[in-house]
């Protein structure tokens, strides 16, 4: 053990150590990086060496005390001294807090633990927050897309009820019109004549009753009759026609099939209804024709007749043109155990009201429609469940109304891509497999209508 202390000491190596150490502090600023890092590891370089020759005199020293000798002190000092990476040596503090230090460091460690599943645990509370944060959103998305299609409703309603509102207006100027000219009607009606004609002797089956009119009614009250007539159309498709879908759809699941029967129910109204004005109104020039006398013409006579006597109008006898046309129709089916007299009341309102509009001057009339023509925003609207790219026309479901080839209250259709021609083959195929016998029906719709004597000419 002297030997190896007495080489240590000869060598000076604290010396030269000490010496570098000064040197290096020198020229420390005016050294380049590698240069300092050089010096850096050449002193490391000389320090391990002489760590190297006192871990050997250590353990010459130990040897020499015995078997036993040394351990507390080796226990004490040096172990927790190598435990800690010679920090102890490097920071000059004596060996005796080395302990306490590595305690400290299992201390922070056990505390960097708990803080460790502490912050795991709230991560996963915050998780499942998340998670159920992600849920309500997901409701109240739904909740959105539902409100959106309320308020589209709402907005669809709103232009109805704003459409009713001007005719309503349009309605009470009329009645503002027809005060102001009351007293002249009354002078105008006590001056003039009620027309009697005479009874025809000619070959017809049965005259026209003889009955009291108005010359210049039919003008006079021709725009407050333009107004209700408008508005009642409007009635029919916001009420009696959503009444005549629920009744159907007992018997049809097909909504679209549904949405064909009502228009097609409209079209074929319209078109009876105007066929019988037309005979009606020439039974009635025929007959006052015969006495006719007064300052108006024979056609303004004939017209405030019809207009004074719309109840002569057989109007079952419409309905049963009506459910007849339908039977035949190529485009629309039912179940053969059932009739389309089951939307009677439908197509009997809409035979009244397109009866009522060839009264007027000029007369209204409902927009001719097909499948596959061209969507024309100024005649229709599209419905909702309607693809609002496609440019045709897949199908009609409410008529829209005109009045001298211009539109004044706007129909409903639905536009799809590729619907037109999967209908088409569906109507062929429909139309080879539909029973070719409507006279079931026809019979059973001319059970339901009135005698005769109202199925004939009116009889006066």
């Amino acid at each position: 053990m002297a030997d190896g202390l007495r080489r240590l000491v000869s060598t000076e190596s604290g010396r030269v150590l000490q010496e570098k150490l000064e040197s290096w502090y020198q020229d420390y600023e005016i050294n380049s990086c590698d240069q300092n890092l050089n010096r850096c590891c050449e002193i490391i370089e000389m320090n391990s060496v002489i760590q190297g020759q006192l871990f050997t005199i250590l353990s010459e020293t130990a040897r020499e005390g015995g078997h036993y000798a040394g351990v507390e002190t080796i226990k004490s000092r040096l172990l927790p001294w190598l435990g800690t990476c010679f920090s102890s040596a490097t920071s000059g503090r004596p060996f005796a807090t080395n302990l306490s230090l590595t305690q400290d460091s299992m201390e922070k460690e056990r505390q960097l633990r708990k803080f460790a599943g502490s912050q795991t645990f709230e991560l996963q509370e915050l998780q499942k927050e998340l998670t159920s944060t992600r849920l309500q959103l997901s409701h109240v998305q739904q909740d959105l897309k539902a409100s959106h299609a309320q308020e589209e409703n709402a907005l669809r309603n709103l232009d109805r009820l704003n459409d009713y509102e001007q005719q309503i207006q349009i309605l009470k100027d009329e009645i503002s019109i027809l005060d102001a000219q009351k007293s002249v009607l009354q002078s105008r009606l006590a001056r003039s004549r009620s027309p009697s004609p005479r009874h025809s002797q000619s070959r017809s089956p049965s005259p026209l009753p003889l009955r009291s009119c108005s010359p210049g009614r039919a003008r006079l009250t021709n725009a407050s009759r333009h107004a209700y007539l408008v508005a009642r159309f409007g009635d029919i498709y916001a009420q009696e026609r959503l009444d005549a879908e629920t009744l159907l759809r007992t018997y049809i699941s097909d909504m679209e099939m549904v949405q064909r029967i009502i228009y097609i129910a409209a079209v074929e109204s319209f078109h009876a209804a105007k066929m019988a004005y037309r005979h009606f109104k020439m039974r009635v020039r025929k007959t006052l024709s015969l006495g006719h006398s007064g300052p108006e013409s024979l056609e303004d006579t004939v017209l405030d007749y019809i207009v004074r006597h719309e109840d002569l109008y057989d109007v079952q006898a419409s309905v049963n043109e009506v459910i007849r046309s339908m039977n035949i129709n190529p485009k629309i089916s039912f179940p053969p155990e059932i009739d389309f007299i089951v939307i009677s009341s439908l197509i009997r309102e809409l035979c009244r009201v397109a009866f009522s509009m060839q009264t007027l001057i000029p007369p209204l009339d409902i927009a001719f429609g097909t499948d596959g023509e061209l969507f024309n925003e100024t005649k229709y609207r599209r419905s909702f469940d309607s693809d609002f790219t496609a440019p045709l026309v897949a199908y009609h479901v409410w008529p829209a109304l005109i009045e001298n080839d211009i539109v004044i209250v706007k129909g409903e259709a639905v536009t799809k891509r590729g619907a037109l021609w999967s209908h088409r083959s569906r109507s062929r195929s429909r139309s080879r497999s539909r029973s070719m016998s409507p006279l079931r029906s026809h019979c059973l719709s001319r059970s339901h209508s009135s005698s005769p004597l109202r199925s004939g000419s009116p009889r006066l």
